[in-house]
């Protein structure tokens, strides 16, 4: 007697959704696509299967946060398969893990937010492709200098008086002493609208200044969307 089939987890269903969509992700063309196939096929393969099992994880996250959040109601929500589909492009070709949370968690809040978003979830995507990991890291920062040092356990100095530069070598060590750098980073993200303008990063003032919010709403929305639900 044959044995019925075994009834699909949620998880399963969840790779399944994952696979179809991140399917679709265009493989190289051209003169030079057999060379590039045989070197790289490997490394894409391992990068999409990583992918898939961060999609399967935030796709099963969701249900058991929204029972209605079905990986097969995903897949039926065209504007939440258009971010996805987005963010698994950008997600192969990055190795870097905080842009890889940054997607998952993006695609984890576009299931969550209303269509109406789609058009500015789409420059949030841009940003995290183009921005690097420092960008997210000052960014991040700037919105809440104190909380930030709270949340990674960097000791706070209760500074009297400086400058927000300061702020930013205390607590990155990786832009000490790299001023060229993190004057630039504070450039593109306000030219990208998620910091306020103005030549602050240098200016003294108050300790109370240099650990004042520097972003905007635009910015506080875009740290939003990519950071985990609590």
């Amino acid at each position: 007697m044959d044995k019925p089939p075994q009834s699909k987890s949620a998880g399963d269903i969840a790779r399944e959704v994952g696979r179809a969509i991140i399917s679709v992700v265009p493989a190289a063309g051209g003169p030079l696509q057999v060379a590039f196939e045989n070197i790289f096929a490997s490394p894409i393969e391992k990068r999409k299967q990583a992918w898939l099992e961060r999609l399967a994880e935030a796709f099963t996250e969701l249900q058991e946060r929204v029972a209605e959040l079905t990986p097969e109601a995903l897949a039926a929500n065209e504007a939440f398969v258009t971010v996805t589909m987005h963010a698994s492009q950008i997600a192969i070709r990055n190795h870097r893990k905080e842009k890889i949370d940054a997607l998952r968690n993006a695609v984890f809040n576009a299931a969550l937010l209303n269509s109406q978003h789609d058009d500015e979830q789409m420059i949030f995507l841009r940003l995290i492709d183009q921005l690097t990991p420092l960008h997210l890291a000052v960014l991040s920062l700037l919105r809440d200098p104190g909380g930030w040092m709270d949340r990674n356990g960097i000791k706070n100095p209760g500074w009297g008086m400086g400058g927000v530069a300061t702020v930013i070598e205390h607590c990155l060590p990786d832009l000490r002493g790299r001023r060229d750098t993190y004057d630039q980073i504070i450039r593109d993200l306000q030219a990208e609208g998620v910091v306020a303008q103005g030549q602050f990063v240098h200016v003294v003032m108050t300790g109370h200044g240099m650990v004042s919010s520097r972003t905007t709403d635009r910015g506080n929305r875009f740290i939003g969307f990519i950071t985990a639900p609590a």
